[in-house]
């Protein structure tokens, strides 16, 4: 035999015999026992064979198996602003839901025999055994649909001899656990189409633009030819081979019987009409769908939000977040055209009935910094911060809007030295009534009264508010010497616009996943956290803020509060103002914390923003009264 071996040496050269050769190596037999072997996988002997490969995948899990889902993120009147995913972009929809003609299709081009094997289809195993032979590897798998599923869910890519049994064991334990509609569901949910894009819903959006329960056979037959080779087939890579491919589909399901002779010529002239790739698309509002996404992350991770298959409604009013984005774009050239060196804004807008944001934009562009400045950055909020100490002032019950303060020289003792505060003009002007004292916001009133009522109180109030940075009860404290975020200041002007009645704030209103359950509601459960009395007397301070003080540049024509705010440095400045149905912080400054400019001011510079949002953001909504204060009970 050796003598014989010899002189036909050269045919141990051929692809075959190496293919041969790599087959015994894996199993670990002679060539008698491949050859065994292969006769065992054409006769259907793989049941026995599946004892051996105790190391595989439990197919069993695929009973309750899941797929990574996109998610989608959604205006409070269904607008869709976003779709946020992993590695896979997919909707999953059920079997009844995919039109006929695409699984049709789809079984014509990759499974004809399918319901009729019980996982692997044995003339296409024979077939594919005799091709690898002559090529000396693995050229043609010979899979089944079912083959392609575990492959896709448990399996590598890479094509090996071993790995193709392996599918083959795993197919024939899947038919034994589900039903073949179960398996072509999960198949067509499972496969990928192109373009980061998985699952059949997801791949006809995108490249039909409608459902896939409504795609017509020229559709179908083009998105089934997709499979194979996504990067070649695809319409979106060229339509002439697209069409091709779908010719080859049209004739496979022809040759079975499967359409007529007019459906098949009627396909052909069908004009395709493409839509648009929708797996790379940006947000179309990318402020507000981060800060949702972060919402979520916090709650239910990463994970839950990128497959989770999320249907999220923001409570973002889409109409109001576009006015909100081109007026801060429009007046941060504005105010830089007029001598203001401030690089960044931020505006926030809140419902105090609900303290749903119904407009966030946390920077000038997106798309040159994503850094939302709504909601991380933490700036000094100047005199805007007043209203908290003269809130607490009148819950104290001591004080009342007429209640006389001495607008005089004071200094305090602190760490280090002696501290004096100063108002804006160095001047001073007397007693004075506390309602004016914050009208023109002076800062020598607003200490005092602090000192008065207890700092530790001032900061239970801040608390209360949802003012969550580091603050001390320092002298300092009335003029807003602690870091706080856009968000915080419009959500705490929010509460006392609602007379101390209070939401948690939220951006998120609903989330359900893409069967319709529930998974979050956040419905407002408002609670009674501020003295209503003492909510309404600030508001009717305030409004005269805007009617004769130092906020008149943000007055809208109808009953409006609010207050101005500018540090001593000029680093920030800001208006924050409210009427009874929203809520509104405006931030002006620059990163790098340099000054704007000597005599920039909230209410020269940023009460104009305030007043432009507003005045188109409520534009379709009714004028409505703040309730006056002697309608609450005055606390004793």
């Amino acid at each position: 035999m050796s003598s014989s071996i010899a002189r036909e040496k050269p045919r141990y050269s051929s692809p075959g015999w190496k293919f041969l050769k790599e087959v015994s190596q894996v199993t670990g037999g002679t060539l008698l026992a491949v050859i065994m072997l292969t006769s065992a996988i054409v006769a259907g002997g793989l049941v026995g064979l599946a004892i051996s490969f105790r190391n595989l995948p439990d197919v069993r899990v695929l009973r309750n198996y899941i797929p990574s889902e996109t998610s989608y993120f959604y205006d409070i009147n269904g607008k869709v602003l976003a779709s946020i995913h992993g590695e896979a972009n997919r909707e999953v929809i059920p079997l009844n839901k995919i039109s006929p003609e695409l699984k049709r299709a789809v079984l014509a081009i990759e499974d004809s025999h399918f319901y009729s094997h019980n996982g692997i289809n044995i003339s296409s195993v024979g077939r594919a055994s005799i091709v690898n032979w002559q090529r000396g590897a693995v050229a043609e798998g010979g899979s089944t649909l079912t083959m392609q599923l575990v492959k896709n869910i448990f399996l590598t890519q890479q094509r090996r001899f071993s790995r193709k049994v392996a599918e083959a064991v795993l197919a024939i334990r899947l038919e034994q656990i589900l039903s073949k509609d179960q398996i072509l569901e999960m198949y067509l949910n499972q496969v990928y189409w192109g373009h980061n894009t998985y699952g059949v819903e997801t791949a006809a959006q995108s490249y039909f633009g409608k459902s896939a329960a409504d795609l017509n056979l020229a559709e179908a037959a083009m998105m089934a030819g997709i499979i194979q080779a996504p990067q070649n087939y695809s319409p979106f890579v060229s339509m002439k081979t697209a069409k091709q491919r779908q010719e080859t589909v049209l004739n496979r399901m022809r040759s079975l019987g499967w359409i007529t002779a007019e459906e098949d010529e009627k396909a052909r002239e069908t004009k395709i009409t493409l839509g648009k790739v929708r797996s790379f698309q940006r947000s179309s509002m990318p402020f507000v769908t981060n800060t949702a996404a972060q919402e979520l992350e916090r709650e239910y991770g990463l994970e839950a939000v990128q497959k989770g298959g999320l249907r999220v409604q923001t409570t973002v009013d889409s109409r109001m977040q576009q006015i909100a984005e081109e007026t801060v774009a429009k007046w941060h050239k504005t105010i830089r055209s007029q001598g203001v060196r401030a690089d960044q804004m931020a505006l926030v807008s809140v419902d105090p009935r609900t303290q749903f944001i119904k407009a966030l934009v946390g920077g000038v562009d997106y798309q040159k910094s994503e850094f939302n400045r709504a909601t991380q950055a933490r700036r000094q909020p100047g005199s805007s911060f007043k209203p908290f100490v003269y809130y607490t002032a009148f819950a104290s019950g001591k004080f009342t809007p007429n209640s006389v303060i001495n607008d005089t020289p004071v200094s305090y003792r602190i760490p280090g030295g002696i501290w004096t505060p100063k108002n804006y003009d160095d001047s001073f002007n007397g007693p004075m009534p506390v309602r004016r004292s914050l009208e023109v916001s002076r800062n020598i009133p607003a200490v005092k009264l602090g000192s008065a009522v207890g700092l530790n109180k001032v900061v239970e109030t801040c608390r209360i508010l949802g003012i969550n940075s580091p603050m001390e009860p320092v002298p300092s404290l009335p003029l807003g010497a602690i870091g706080v975020t856009p968000l915080e200041m419009a959500s705490a002007y929010a509460t006392i616009a609602n007379y101390g009645w209070q939401s948690k704030p939220t951006i998120i209103a609903r989330v359900t996943d893409s069967s319709g359950n529930v998974i979050l509601d956040n419905s407002p459960k408002p609670q009674l956290v501020l003295e209503p009395w003492a909510a309404a007397t600030l508001t009717d301070v305030m409004k005269g803020v805007i009617t004769s003080g130092t906020g008149t540049a943000a007055q809208i024509g109808r009953p409006a509060a609010g207050k101005t705010g500018t540090t001593s440095s000029e680093r920030d400045i800001w208006f924050v103002g409210f009427v009874p149905q929203l809520a509104t912080a405006v931030w002006v400054g620059n990163d790098n914390y340099q000054p704007v400019g000597k005599g920039a001011t909230g209410g020269v510079f940023v009460a104009p923003i305030w007043r432009s949002f507003m005045s188109q953001a409520l534009k379709n909504t009714p004028v409505e009264n703040f309730r006056p204060p002697s309608q609450f009970d005055r606390p004793k």
